[in-house]
């Protein structure tokens, strides 16, 4: 299964991922579950999300692979056949895309785009948490323009080839695709509801 995961920031994304990813796993979790951490700390702020996400998945049985950039290199560090959670789709493509030394790669939403198709295509399991910064996005610079259409491409690419897409609103979860293939049992084992 295939899932996609949009929605503002700090809403409670990242938790209902690690739920699903964990369904997804089963309750025996014979299968590696990874936690693909994107982030690369840039200030505090950042490194409380990090400690406050290492936080929440303690104890689930995530393996953690620390993964600023191409991605597609856990095919080869990770067991193909296991359960993936990619947090953030957003944070890879400012890596890929903002270089530590103040460069701009301009093809990096391409790649990153790339890259998700060919981990979908060839993980079974997988989850993509990406967050929606469009709104104001028409009062900013060329530059974070450019980021936002790049990541507007990116959350196209997987909602296309998801199985399931999902929006997180208010810390409310609405399902836009594929939640009619899902049985009860899977939504009720990771919210009760949705």
């Amino acid at each position: 299964m295939k899932i996609f995961i949009s929605g503002g920031c700090k809403n409670g994304k990242s938790t209902y991922a690690l739920k699903m990813a964990s369904a997804m796993a089963g309750a025996d979790q014979k299968r590696a579950l990874y936690y693909v951490a994107t982030m690369r700390a840039g200030d505090d702020e950042d490194l409380q999300r990090i400690r406050r996400h290492r936080h929440n998945r303690q104890g689930m049985g995530f393996v953690t692979v620390e993964q600023e950039r191409d991605i597609i290199q856990i095919l080869n560090s990770c067991d193909r056949s296991g359960t993936f959670l990619i947090d953030s789709t957003t944070a890879l493509l400012a890596n890929e895309m903002f270089s530590r030394d103040g460069g701009c790669r301009e093809d990096a939403g391409e790649k990153v785009a790339d890259e998700l198709k060919i981990l979908i295509s060839d993980l079974e399991n997988i989850v993509f948490v990406s967050d929606y910064i469009y709104a104001d996005v028409a009062f900013c610079d060329e530059t974070t323009r450019e980021y936002c259409k790049s990541l507007g491409a990116i959350d196209r690419v997987c909602a296309k080839y998801c199985d399931i897409v999902i929006e997180a609103a208010y810390g409310k979860f609405c399902v836009h695709k594929g939640g009619e293939n899902i049985g009860s049992d899977f939504w009720r084992s990771i919210s009760g509801k949705v």
